[in-house]
């Protein structure tokens, strides 16, 4: 599934003000899996979520859909590193995450629900309990999936 110019633009429009912001450019800087940095995959789970949601004609809150899916690994550290506070990321991170998008762009209760439960079900008791945290959840495993399996670094 590719996006139209159309629906580039749309996206770009929702997503200007984060991407343009000196903390979301930090992420730039951390490898989430494989050769993958925490950027690019943020941004391949958001251009997903809205492809999905659009194709399918799933109905959820566009808006809402897009701003979870960028914060929703905005913990600004680099996981791989052999640090005690790095212990269990999968358990933690969601919320590090939120802490961040709440403190640095106020983000509304739905957006903040996607970005805490997207871990599920590592996460067993964080059950996504809306659409747009349904459709981030999934989508973050199937692009996770294939960014840790097929697009590693080739050494």
């Amino acid at each position: 599934m590719e996006l139209t110019e159309e629906e580039r633009s749309q996206l770009d429009t929702l997503l200007h003000r984060y991407r343009q912001h000196a903390k979301i450019q930090e992420m730039k800087r951390y490898i989430q899996h494989g050769a993958i940095t925490t950027y690019d995959h943020v941004e391949r789970v958001t251009q997903m979520c809205f492809l999905v949601n659009r194709r399918w004609h799933l109905g959820a809150n566009e808006r809402a859909l897009v701003i979870g899916a960028f914060m929703h690994d905005f913990y600004l550290y680099d996981w791989h590193e052999n640090d005690r506070s790095h212990r269990l990321h999968g358990y933690h991170h969601a919320d590090t995450s939120c802490t961040n998008a709440i403190n640095y762009f106020q983000i509304g209760e739905l957006v903040q629900q996607m970005i805490r439960t997207h871990m599920w079900p590592l996460t067993i008791t964080k059950l996504p309990r809306s659409r747009e945290a349904w459709i981030l959840c999934l989508v973050d495993k199937y692009i996770s999936t294939k960014e840790t399996f097929a697009m590693r670094k080739r050494g």
